[in-house]
């Protein structure tokens, strides 16, 4: 993990090679590097923490015109230099960056690799081993290449230089981002196009198994069995805003993708370099000195709210009730003798929570707020605030933030007495990962979203416990964007009511991430099935069938509803494109909801 950037050209390579690692640095932050091919030698520096740090190291003295970086989140091996990305060969003839994860790298190292010194934990330094031994048994560096890409399982995008042929930049890609960008006298390679906006608009996407061979002159496409691929550049017109985009069609597309970023932003800011968890020693002295929490919140927000509701009762046991703010103001519930108030908004400008605070400022009660935006309203007038770290969200339907509100939640809940004893930042590390994971399956989506919801009128998702309240956000997300009107409701319910709107046809969704929750969920999914239902499951790999539509990779159930709300934002997401809605700025709606 977790960005790289490539470039071969006429232009000293350091400094473009730095400005798009800087770009890139909210995809990974515990180290980076850099190399640089230079007389017929390659020059590597690699520093732990921000690009920063690498910047102050780098040797000005050295000129080169072909280089490779990377910004890193440790996955395999603890983040240090040694860890640090570029890898090289046994012998330096390969330097290569990576982001992704390989899955059988003990599997790779059995095979191929006995007696070869291994310098670091990376898995990454079994791929650059592994080129350089076909190469050795005498397979051209392309096919040495493509060779190692069909005995890699898991996800990668590779910048690789060989010293022997300093004129040519190699690339792979499977189930991790990577563009090539063309420019005139120079060609560049990276995980994203905000790396290389700065010197061309002009970008190749490259797909999975795709293997690249790029000068400064020709970008060559291939496939992993080695057939050129003809492809037209597609031009990027960007201006100040589509700068935050970069090439996504649309806001909701990207900030979906960022997710798995974000969590690790959040780790990465709510933990020390020893990775203890750093929040407030006030906050959690009010918050444990009170007799229940109240969480405030509207929308999007108030659904994460439902969910920190179960990360405070069964992580910390600590009471919690949580209130839509609209409804507080006009009908505030019983309180207990010692509260304490936590707002949830990704704006900090949300007018209903804003009009609570004021009230619960004249009653003398402690407040905190969870947001996206420093310096708002509600960072600014409570007594203590929890920032998101989910970067500008500019979609109306809240993605990123979602996730983040839930994130942070479950560290604060960790943080205040930890009763289950859950390595929070650990299991959310894993999270990150599944997420990447979901986020590489969107034609299946698509396919998905064509099949069930676009000719459709109405839409129910269904489930029990913690996969209820994923629920209500799924079906939020599908009739904000889509306009098709969508409910969640708790499965057990169906028959008390809500199973008389089922007729042929109707989409009933059901999320299925919890144990004990399985057979009952699935009996209710029967019930409509049986009224003429078109359903669907989204479910975790542990309780899965081999009918259910989306399968999860498991992950801690407390945190289930980070991964299991990405599926469902997808199929918003198609549903409104292929019906051609306003993703970014559906009717009716704004981000920021500054009024009562």
């Amino acid at each position: 993990m977790c960005g790289i950037v490539g470039y071969i050209g006429f232009k000293d390579v350091k400094e473009i090679i730095l400005r798009g690692l800087e770009k890139l640095e909210y995809r990974g932050y515990d180290s980076a590097g850099i190399a640089v091919a230079y007389n017929n030698n390659i020059y590597i520096c690699k520093e732990k923490g921000r690009i920063y740090s690498l910047r102050e190291s780098i040797d000005r003295s050295i000129t080169g015109y072909l280089g490779i970086g990377h910004t890193r989140w440790a996955t395999h091996g603890e983040p240090n230099k040694t860890n640090s990305h570029p890898h090289q060969s046994s012998t330096g003839r390969f330097t290569l960056v990576h982001n992704g994860i390989i899955e059988n790298e003990e599997e790779l190292k059995n095979k191929y690799l006995q007696g070869v010194k291994l310098n670091s934990d990376t898995d990454t330094e079994i791929i650059v081993q592994l080129i350089e031994k076909f190469v050795n048994e005498g397979e051209p560096v392309d096919l040495a290449i493509r060779h190692t890409m069909s005995e890699l399982k898991g996800s990668y995008a590779l910048a690789i230089i060989d010293k022997e042929d300093m004129d040519t930049l190699y690339g792979a890609k499977n189930k991790t981002p990577l563009l090539a960008g063309k420019g005139d006298g120079f060609n560049m390679l990276s995980s994203d196009a905000m790396a290389m906006i700065d010197y061309t608009n002009l970008f190749y996407e490259i797909k999975d198994k795709e293997f690249l061979k790029v000068t400064k002159d020709s970008i060559e496409i291939f496939t992993i069995s080695g057939e050129k691929v003809t492809r037209k550049p597609y031009k990027a017109d960007i201006d100040t805003i589509d700068t935050e985009k970069g090439t996504y069609p649309h806001y909701m597309l990207k900030e979906i993708e960022e997710q798995p970023f974000v969590i690790r932003k959040i780790i990465s800011e709510y933990t020390d370099e020893n990775g203890n968890i750093k929040i407030s020693p006030d906050i959690l002295q009010d918050v444990r000195s009170c007799n229940k929490v109240y969480i405030i919140a509207c929308g999007t927000s108030y659904h994460a709210g439902l969910i920190g509701k179960q990360f405070f009762e069964k992580i910390s046991k600590k009471p919690t009730e949580v209130v839509i703010a609209s409804e507080f103001i006009y009908n505030m519930p019983l309180l207990s003798e010692k509260p304490m108030f936590m707002f949830i908004s990704q704006s900090g400008e949300t007018a209903d929570c804003i009009s609570v605070l004021s009230k619960i400022k004249d009653m003398g009660y402690k407040t905190l707020t969870l947001t996206n935006v420093k310096g708002s309203t509600l960072y600014r007038e409570v007594d203590h605030t929890l920032l998101l770290h989910a970067g500008p969200e500019i979609a109306v339907a809240s993605t990123k933030a979602y996730t983040a509100q839930i994130a942070v939640l479950a560290i604060l809940a960790s943080s205040i007495d930890n009763r289950v004893n859950i390595d929070v930042c650990k299991e959310l590390s894993i999270i990150a990962n599944v997420m990447e994971s979901l986020c590489s399956d969107k034609e299946k989506y698509k396919s998905l979203a064509e099949k069930y919801l676009v000719n459709s009128r109405n839409c129910f998702y269904i489930g029990r416990s913690m996969d209820y309240h994923v629920c209500l956000e799924a079906s939020l997300k599908l009739k904000e964007i889509s306009y098709i009107q969508t409910e969640g409701f708790p499965a057990g319910e169906l028959k008390h009511g809500t199973i008389a709107l089922i007729e042929k046809n109707t989409p009933v969704i059901g999320i299925i991430t919890q144990e004990k929750i399985n057979l009952n969920t699935r009996s209710n999914i029967r019930e409509v099935e049986a009224r003429g239902a078109a359903t669907m499951i989204i479910s975790m790999k542990k309780v899965s069938q081999d009918t259910d539509a989306i399968v999860i990779d498991n992950v801690n159930e407390l945190l289930s509803p980070l991964v299991a709300i990405i599926p469902a934002q997808y199929l918003a997401y198609y549903a409104a494109l292929l019906k051609g809605c306003d993703i970014d700025k559906p009717r009716n709606l704004a981000k920021s909801v500054t009024v009562e």
